[in-house]
């Protein structure tokens, strides 16, 4: 970062307050593409531009954590929006959502990719010397490993003052080059498996999936 000469201007990065997690699910996974995902970790900023995230809302989605009821693990679903949820699958691997809705009501979006921005040295050590950088956080499992995030960060506020985690205010991705599909590797009815709610930037390399 380039040193600011006296009396020029700073642009410091803005955290996105509450009022952005209040918005419907849909609008908010839209919006957070293009936004950077910030983690602190050991004092390091670690840091990625989202590039893939899926929706999924209420007891009615069979995609849905929450189309079980209410348990201990999907609680943080039931809770105020713009906190954490943050769940182990396969019993390796963690996934990070964002939570959304009004309190009571069961949504959240996972954040399935970045591109890797701050802290890319650290995010190596993190997940292995032999993953290139286009590997590190290309998948919802790879990108909590990568920036240290587990179940130690569930249910946290994404916009408390002095936070291990929050995102980062940036100009908008334009309509053309948004993508949106069905979920990936989602079971339920016929609805789970065809409703459009996976929303990623269309040239971007660092999608999940991609080879």
């Amino acid at each position: 970062m380039s040193i600011p000469h006296k009396g020029e201007k700073v642009n410091l990065p803005t955290k996105l307050l509450a009022d952005f997690y209040t918005n419907d699910t849909l609008t908010i996974a839209r919006q957070l593409l293009g936004q950077h995902l910030v983690r602190l970790y050991q004092g390091q900023r670690l840091s990625g531009r989202i590039t893939e995230v899926e929706a999924y809302i209420g007891e009615e989605d069979q995609a849905c954590h929450a189309s079980c009821g209410l348990t201990a693990r999907n609680a943080p679903m039931y809770g105020r929006p713009g906190y954490t949820y943050v769940y182990l699958i396969y019993g390796m691997y963690h996934c990070l959502n964002i939570v959304t809705e009004p309190d009571g009501y069961p949504a959240a979006v996972l954040i399935r990719a970045l591109e890797p921005l701050e802290g890319i040295a650290q995010m190596q050590a993190l997940r292995g010397p032999q993953h290139p950088r286009r590997n590190l956080t290309r998948g919802p499992g790879r990108l909590c490993q990568a920036l240290a995030i587990d179940r130690t960060l569930n249910h946290i506020d994404l916009c408390a003052e002095e936070g291990l985690l929050w995102l980062e205010a940036t100009p908008p991705v334009p309509d053309n080059r948004v993508g949106r599909s069905p979920r990936i590797g989602v079971r339920g009815d016929t609805a789970a498996l065809t409703v459009p709610w996976r929303f990623y930037i269309r040239d971007s390399p660092w999608i999940s999936g991609k080879s």
